[in-house]
């Protein structure tokens, strides 16, 4: 069963790891020094959200984090979908479509008018995951490509 909740301490580990693995993965390389924000997530996402997906096996009373997500405000009607990472062995399962359906929830409940976020362009799994969902492409920037949600 996929239960998605919000971050809690005991998370850190696994969150920062399946976060860094999933950089990895796309990457070939990773930079630890570019993922400052990871070192304590509890306190670098204080103002938003940060979501776990935890696939919950109750016949042996087990829990595994498999994906992540966070929203964190952008100007007063606003807020911005980061750290979104699903297990690589677990992806196109809905799990992403979940923590993101919880990331967009919350955000009608700050009472935001729009969700933004940014993907590397030439990711197209993500680009067509964040289409399929309903974002429009507002811009390019950088090698990213940046989408917007009307809520």
């Amino acid at each position: 069963m996929l239960l998605i909740r919000d971050f809690e301490r005991g998370d850190q580990t696994a969150a920062r790891q399946l976060i860094l693995n999933g950089l990895a993965d796309h990457w070939g390389t990773l930079d630890l020094t570019l993922n400052p924000d990871l070192n304590d997530i509890a306190v670098s996402y204080a103002n938003g959200i940060f979501l776990v997906a935890c696939w919950v096996e109750t016949l042996h009373a087990t829990s595994l984090l498999v994906g992540t997500g966070a929203l964190i405000p952008e100007g007063s009607r606003s807020g911005r979908i980061v750290r979104m990472s699903v297990d690589r062995v677990l992806r196109r399962r809905g799990i992403g479509r979940a923590l993101l359906d919880a990331l967009i929830e919350r955000g009608r409940e700050r009472r935001y008018r729009e969700i933004v976020l940014e993907t590397t362009e030439t990711w197209e799994d993500a680009v067509g995951f964040y289409q399929r969902y309903g974002f429009e492409t507002i811009g390019f920037a950088d090698g990213d490509r940046h989408f917007r949600l009307l809520l």
